[in-house]
């Protein structure tokens, strides 16, 4: 994987702790193993396509439930009725009793709260923005992740990869600069504007939230990762119980219920798609998600991409991608180096 860069300074003590790793760590994204699964590249084509659109449809429920109930509200439903298909996929694998184990405490409370909050930026980006413009700006997230590894794990990010996280955050200014503006024109309470810098803001939690999964890799399994990440979500979004959470109608709730379910199916099927291709080969894919934001927000909501919005969306496109190809290509690079390398001693 990448090798160390970029380290924090000394003074930078407690993020440091939970997000450096110790000298000897290799990180990576954990996915399932291949070895005990078929190698089949279009099975796992398949199995990411519907996790997108399964995602997909569970930001049109809660684009649909409505912008007036209370993000923390919408937070909780997401994250518990997620819980239903996951730790029912769980028990008819066997993995039920191992998933609730585990060794780091303190690293799944960090990532649920990061995530917790991310997760909520998002929604209320969603309810008050057109759906393809969420999802596109959506897609800073992996571009920040690029540069968070940088300086919180001293991943090596070179030249090509540091340029494409810089054009493609020119690609979401592009996309968010007609909202922000509106700042300007309706002041802080333009729910456009504030709404674009939510899914920012959310984009950035998220990429935190990725380096922390990369730390709890090291020592959690998958499972216990997506497992307690929801059960967290829960727990802290309840927390938000006294700050406007009011009675909803019973389409609403429906909604944010099958909301919850399709987030817990993506998740499985997200996972299980990593047991029958690379990252590499199926990454590309999740660039699916801003074609069916299009069509579902146009039919659905009646919403018209903008040419910023088309335009900003093809240069983050372009970097994500290339981002994507040039990590599989150090990667096949590593590979050749350590088969020639002569073992010593």
């Amino acid at each position: 994987m990448l090798r160390c860069a970029v380290r924090l300074a000394p003074s930078s003590c407690g993020l440091r702790r939970i997000l450096l790793p110790r000298p000897a760590a290799r990180y990576h994204l954990e996915t399932p193993s291949m070895d005990a699964d078929i190698h089949n590249p279009m099975k796992g084509i398949l199995l990411k396509v519907l996790s997108v659109l399964v995602f997909v449809c569970m930001a049109t429920c809660i684009k649909a439930a409505g912008s007036d109930i209370a993000t923390g509200q919408i937070t909780f439903y997401r994250s518990a009725f997620a819980m239903v298909p996951i730790l029912g996929f769980l028990a008819c694998r066997g993995q039920l009793r191992d998933a609730f184990r585990t060794n780091n405490v303190a690293g799944h409370v960090a990532r649920g709260f990061v995530g917790i909050l991310s997760m909520s930026c998002g929604f209320y980006g969603l309810v008050h923005l057109p759906l393809p413009e969420a999802i596109a700006i959506g897609y800073a997230m992996p571009l920040l992740a690029v540069a968070f590894a940088a300086l919180f794990l001293g991943e090596i990010v070179r030249l090509y990869r540091w340029s494409a996280v810089i054009i493609g955050l020119v690609g979401v200014l592009i996309i968010t600069w007609p909202r922000v503006t509106l700042f300007d024109e309706g002041g802080l309470g333009s729910s456009e504007a504030s709404g674009a810098v939510a899914v920012l803001l959310s984009a950035t939690l998220g990429a935190v939230a990725m380096v922390l999964v990369r730390r709890l890799v090291q020592t959690e399994r998958t499972h216990t990762i997506v497992l307690y990440f929801s059960l967290s979500a829960a727990v802290f979004s309840l927390a938000t119980l006294p700050f406007g959470w009011s009675a909803m109608s019973w389409t609403s709730f429906l909604l944010l219920m099958l909301a919850g379910f399709c987030g817990g199916v993506a998740q499985i099927l997200l996972t299980e798609s990593y047991r029958h291709a690379d990252m590499s080969t199926i990454a590309p894919f999740e660039y699916t998600s801003i074609v069916l934001g299009i069509v579902i927000g146009y039919f659905l909501f009646g919403d018209v991409p903008t040419a910023a919005m088309l335009l900003g969306t093809a240069i983050v496109v372009g970097a994500g991608i290339f981002i994507i190809f040039r990590e599989h290509r150090l990667g096949l690079e590593r590979k050749g180096a350590r088969k020639h390398v002569t073992p010593q001693g």
